[in-house]
C-alpha cells in the first residue's frame, strides 16, 4: 500500500518542484534552433525538439508552471466561493437556499467544459480570462457539496446548542459546521484540481488559454497534431504528462477518501 501510494505521491511532487523553480532552471523554451527542426529524442535532448527547433522539454516544464497555476488559482477561488455561497445558503435556508439550487442547478444543465469554452470565448483568449471562465465554471461542485453536507450538520445538538445561547449565525457557520464538512471538500478539491488541469490543456488546445510563444501542455498537443506522422513525440509528450499528472492527482485523492470514510474505516 505504501509503494502504491508512493510513486504518484513522488510524481506529483516532481512535477511542483520543477513547477516552482523554472524560472531558476536552464531552460530554453522559446529558443529557436532552424537546424533541430523536427529532431527526435536523443541523448542530448531526450525529449526531442518541435516544428520551430525549441526544446521539448523546457517547453513541458514550462507547461507544468502554467498548468498548476492556473489550477491552483482555480481551484481555491472555487473551493472558497463555493463553499461559502454553499454553506450560507443551506444555514440560512428559505429564499436564499431556493436561489442557490436554481443557480446550481442551471450551472449543471450545461457540460462544464462546454460553459467553460463558450465563456473563454466571449471574454477572449488569454490566460487570466481562461482562469475566470473556468473559476465561473468549478465553483458549482463545491456549493453543491457544502450544502448538502450543511443540512445534515445544521440541526445537531451543539450547533442547537450554540443557538440557543445567542451565537452569530456566522460564528456558527465558521466554528461549528465548516470544519465538519471540510473532509469531504479537500477531496472535492483533488479531483477539482485534476479537472483544471484538464480543461485548461482544453482551452489552450483550443486557442483559448495561454497565448505563444509561452508554453502550455494543450497548445503544444495542438502544434504537435500537425506532425503525428513524422515527429509523434510533439503530442507523445505533452501527453503523457498531463496523463502522469491526473492519473497521480485521482489516485492520491482516492486514497485520501478512503483515509477520511469514517463508516468504512469503523467497519474495519
Amino acid at each position: 500500500m505504501k509503494y502504491y501510494l508512493s510513486l504518484p505521491l513522488f510524481i506529483l511532487l516532481a512535477w511542483l518542484l520543477l513547477a516552482l523553480f523554472a524560472p531558476l532552471l536552464p531552460l530554453h523554451p522559446d529558443h529557436i534552433a532552424l537546424d533541430k527542426i523536427l529532431f527526435t529524442p536523443n541523448l542530448e535532448q531526450w525529449l526531442g525538439y518541435d516544428d520551430l527547433g525549441r526544446s521539448i522539454s523546457s517547453r513541458l516544464i514550462m507547461g507544468a508552471r502554467t498548468s498548476l497555476s492556473v489550477a491552483i488559482i482555480v481551484v481555491m477561488i472555487s473551493f472558497f466561493l463555493g463553499t461559502f455561497l454553499g454553506l450560507m445558503g443551506a444555514w440560512l435556508g428559505g429564499y436564499w437556499d431556493k436561489c442557490l439550487v436554481m443557480v446550481v442547478d442551471l450551472f449543471i444543465a450545461f457540460p462544464g467544459i462546454l460553459l467553460a469554452i463558450a465563456l473563454a470565448g466571449l471574454l477572449g483568449p488569454g490566460l487570466m480570462n481562461a482562469v475566470i471562465a473556468l473559476s465561473i465554471v468549478s465553483w458549482v461542485g463545491f456549493a453543491r457539496l457544502a450544502r448538502v453536507q450543511t443540512l445534515t450538520i445544521k440541526n445537531r445538538d451543539h450547533v442547537n446548542a450554540a443557538y440557543a445561547l445567542g451565537t452569530s449565525d456566522f460564528i456558527i457557520a465558521i466554528k461549528h459546521i465548516l470544519p465538519l464538512i471540510m473532509a469531504p471538500l479537500i477531496i472535492e478539491a483533488t479531483f477539482a484540481f485534476a479537472g483544471v488541469v484538464i480543461a485548461e490543456a482544453g482551452l489552450s488546445f483550443l486557442g483559448l488559454g495561454v497565448q505563444p510563444p509561452a508554453a502550455s501542455w494543450g497548445s503544444m498537443i495542438r502544434d504537435g497534431t500537425r506532425y503525428m506522422l513524422v515527429a509523434p513525440h510533439m503530442v507523445l509528450a505533452p501527453g503523457f504528462a498531463i496523463l502522469s499528472l491526473v492519473l497521480c492527482i485521482n489516485l492520491l485523492g482516492d486514497t485520501l477518501r478512503d483515509k477520511m470514510d469514517i463508516r468504512e474505516n469503523n467497519k474495519t
